[in-house]
């Protein structure tokens, strides 16, 4: 196999991350279901793609100028993406997060150079006021001036990288696939890769996934939960319903049980919202049949979950 030639910086370093089949935690007599690792992006997270077409565009247009600082709200992962991006870039980066997220993820943040103001949550979950918040601070920050804010959850330049998966895995299986699944924050992956697939022409079922406890989308109403990155309280801006078969709640306790049998069982080590997504793609395997094709993102590393107790749980 041919080796990417060098690159010019860490960002090109980004993407074009490989595909695995389940072996062992897919019951007998249902479909193939397949994982694309995104945490083999720089940061460990597919947040990687979405930083650097945000970033890039804007640039582009002229709304970002080199003295000027970068401001978003973050549980983490985003803002670990972004602050890689602009440390390579040479900007400041300031971010809002919350003691509910990762200290891992903070920690990664603060390495990269950003600047992290903490919103403080209570009980330590992800309410349905919690992002909010955090996004009124992180436009208050940007009203100070010289700020560009890249609105993560409004930010249609997401689109164009996480379309990028979607193009990936259009090569990697030209036979099509039957099913893709995702758990939802912003949406612009879910919707990245189906606009692809859509393109494509491959007739993919796309379905959207959020926690059991907070199913805003299915269910008209919000709640706690403790999976990062996704459930943010109300529906995604980016969310668009032409380009979604439908929703579907998954429960967080399946999804931490998943993370581990990963862990132990497929040698997979990845977060909450992948143990999400693969709990979905394996209904949607029981359903679909041995023929058939089903394909989700392992969304980040769990690495980034080592001092919580996702993989110190018991496993029954």
């Amino acid at each position: 196999m041919s080796q990417p030639p060098p690159s010019e910086s860490a960002l090109g370093s980004i993407g074009n991350t490989p595909v695995v089949k389940l072996r062992r935690v897919v019951p007998g007599g249902s479909a193939s279901v397949y994982v694309k690792l995104e945490y083999f992006n720089p940061t460990g997270s597919y947040k990687d793609r979405m930083a650097k077409t945000m970033i890039e565009q804007a640039e582009a247009r002229g709304t970002l100028k080199p003295g000027m600082t970068v401001v978003e709200a973050s549980g983490g992962s985003t803002g670990s993406s972004l602050a890689f991006v602009c440390a390579v870039k040479g900007y400041r980066f300031r971010i809002v997060s919350s003691n509910a997220f990762a200290q891992e993820k903070l920690k990664t943040m603060a390495a990269f150079g950003a600047e992290v103001e903490l919103i403080h949550s209570p009980s330590g979950k992800i309410s349905a006021d919690l992002i909010p918040s955090m996004i009124q601070r992180s436009k208050a920050i940007a009203d100070e001036g010289n700020c560009y804010l890249t609105d993560q959850f409004n930010n249609r330049d997401a689109l164009i990288g996480y379309e990028q998966i979607g193009v990936e895995l259009a090569k990697q299986f030209p036979n099509g696939i039957s099913a893709f699944c995702g758990a939802v924050g912003v949406a612009g992956m879910v919707m990245g890769v189906s606009r692809a697939l859509k393109a494509a022409a491959q007739g993919t079922r796309i379905v959207v996934l959020e926690p059991a406890t907070s199913p805003l989308i299915s269910r008209g109403h919000a709640g706690e939960h403790h999976v990062e990155g996704i459930g943010i309280g109300f529906v995604p801006p980016l969310l668009d319903r032409e380009l979604y078969d439908e929703v579907r709640a998954i429960s967080e306790d399946e999804a931490r049980r998943m993370c581990r049998r990963l862990a132990s069982e497929e040698g997979l080590l990845a977060g909450t919202s992948t143990g999400l997504n693969v709990t979905a793609a394996i209904q949607l395997a029981r359903e679909l049949g041995p023929d058939a094709t089903v394909v989700t993102v392992a969304s980040d590393t769990g690495l980034k979950y080592m001092n919580g107790n996702l993989f110190s749980a018991p496993s029954a």
